[in-house]
């Protein structure tokens, strides 16, 4: 049993996922209650990205083993990206008590309070790992991302020049490295350049390298070649994800169809509870300069881009498709009993909120929930960005990012987004005039004070003087402008894809074409 087990565990590494499962069938058949067999099951759920199943493996384990520390630790991380943030601590707890100093497990215990928002307390949990494999490329990679989201980026940058003398072409390491600093000469391009042209690369390895390589000719004004990266990056990205346009219109369709005026006036309200604070709209509009802004109040607390709202819309409603937004989710949340919903965020918040009177909660996205945060919060402050649509479409599609935002890498594909977003906040707007503040980045970033003042006195906020120095806060930045926000507000990225023009026609023949004004800003 015990050769058969081993055999599992090395088909999983293989990549051999079939193969790994049946060799579960087998163990489960012969001995039911065996704790590692369950807990292979759940490594391979991970792998397969199914989420519940992964759950219901690593809670048989620590039903079986309630000293199980590691699989403690996977609940943990398996809830917070669920949305489940009460859970999640729940199960941290018991990873941290039961932990036997396993540096994976010790790595993983950091990077769930990086998603719980406490990115010190991740830092501890990292060096212990490190420190018992100082020559665990995974651990360095996450400790320099942890250092890059800390605004610590010299330390950052150390740590990935490590990562590349024992890995020279970890291509995670050189995209970081090519974000926590200016290019100042083409030493790094080239390494780029020849690690990007190996047939081998797979396509995940590509995209970091082009991205990379992309914001490093940016750097140094290289502009013709800059955008061949990021075009060859997003090809090399668009292959790695699935993206249903259809079921997108459906759902944007669904959503306006039925948030209406009428929908607004007849729901019982929520809690009477002025503390949250929503900053809205498309990612790299300059939804984290506003949220730096806010934050560098004495009474507002950042806390993240949290998942909740749409995550306790989707349990109240009973929703069960395996998407997380589609057309049924409009029509089921719009019988959710509002004032449940509004305590449900707030409960399930409460983790995250911090302990000063405001907090912020800066989720882009949730611009498509607008009517439901108005109904289940009526006392919170909803802020939305606004940013020319040929800047904003080109900033993300010069962006890697994570597991958001699965349209942005085809031009065409992210102009109709950006479409169909910009018509149902123009939808909103005429239905819920004055119950949200419109702000530009453009305006932000050329004249600061004015506009911070705008915004402090729409929270109904007295003013201070450190909304202006928001650059030098020295907490965490988990977004993509996690290097950006560390400088003063600047207007360097206005018109940007205007260096980009001829390259761009895709992007803004399509923008035309979906009614969306690309000359007035």
């Amino acid at each position: 049993m015990q050769d058969t087990l081993r055999d599992g565990f090395s088909l999983l590494s293989a990549g051999r996922i079939d193969d790994a499962s049946e060799c579960c069938k087998r163990l489960l058949g012969a001995k039911p209650d065996l704790v590692e067999a369950h807990f292979l099951v759940g490594l391979i759920a991970l792998e397969l990205k199914q989420t519940w199943t992964a759950v219901s493996a690593f809670g048989s384990v620590t039903k079986l083993e309630e000293g199980h520390g590691a699989a403690w630790a996977h609940l943990a991380k398996l809830f917070m990206v669920a949305g489940q943030p009460g859970r999640a601590d729940a199960a941290l707890e018991k990873a941290v008590e039961h932990n036997d100093g396993n540096p994976v497990v010790l790595d993983l215990i950091g990077s769930i309070y990086g998603l719980l928002g406490d990115q010190r307390e991740a830092s501890l949990w990292m060096e212990k790992a490190v420190r018992k494999q100082p020559e665990s490329v995974p651990f360095l990679v996450n400790q320099a991302s942890n250092h890059m989201f800390l605004g610590e980026l010299e330390e950052s940058e150390t740590v990935l020049h490590k990562v590349l003398e024992l890995q020279a072409g970890n291509p995670n390491a050189h995209w970081i490295l090519s974000n926590v600093r200016k290019a100042k000469n083409r030493d790094h391009v080239e390494q780029l350049e020849q690690l990007a042209q190996q047939e081998d690369r797979n396509s995940r390895a590509l995209a970091f390298l082009n991205y990379g390589l992309g914001k490093e000719l940016e750097d140094l004004e290289e502009w013709d070649k800059a955008f061949e990266a990021f075009a060859r990056g997003a090809k090399a990205r668009h292959t790695t994800i699935e993206f249903d346009e259809q079921s997108e219109i459906e759902m944007f369709r669904a959503f306006g169809d039925e948030f209406t005026s009428d929908w607004l006036n007849k729901k019982e309200e929520g809690p009477d509870d002025p503390s949250p604070i929503f900053v809205v709209g498309q990612p790299r509009t300059g939804t984290t300069l506003v949220e730096r802004i806010i934050t560098s109040h004495s009474q507002v607390h950042s806390a993240g881009e949290l998942k909740q709202f749409g995550t306790c819309i989707r349990r109240l409603s009973d929703y069960r498709e395996p998407t997380r937004y589609s057309a049924k989710l409009a029509g089921l949340a719009a019988g959710v009993d509002c004032a449940k919903l509004g305590k449900a965020y707030m409960a399930t918040t409460k983790k995250m909120r911090g302990p000063l009177p405001r907090f912020v909660d800066k989720l882009p996205p949730n611009y498509l929930y607008l009517p439901l945060i108005l109904k289940a919060l009526p006392r919170a402050k909803i802020i939305h960005l606004t940013r020319d649509p040929m800047d904003a479409c080109f900033a993300s599609f010069k962006q890697l990012f994570a597991d958001a935002y699965p349209h942005s890498y085809d031009q065409a594909e992210m102009a109709r987004h950006h479409a169909r977003y910009y018509h149902l906040m123009a939808l909103w707007r005429e239905r819920f005039a004055g119950r949200f503040f419109d702000i530009a980045y453009e305006d932000t970033a050329r004249d600061l004070e004015p506009n911070a003042r705008a915004l402090i006195e729409f929270l109904e906020l007295p003013w201070e003087q450190a909304c202006l120095h928001f650059h030098k806060q020295d907490t965490a930045v988990t977004t993509a402008s996690a290097v950006q926000v560390r400088q003063p507000a600047h207007t360097r990225s206005i018109g940007r894809w205007l260096r980009y023009e001829n390259q761009l026609d895709v992007m803004r023949e399509t923008l035309r074409e979906e009614g969306v004004p690309i000359d007035s800003y």
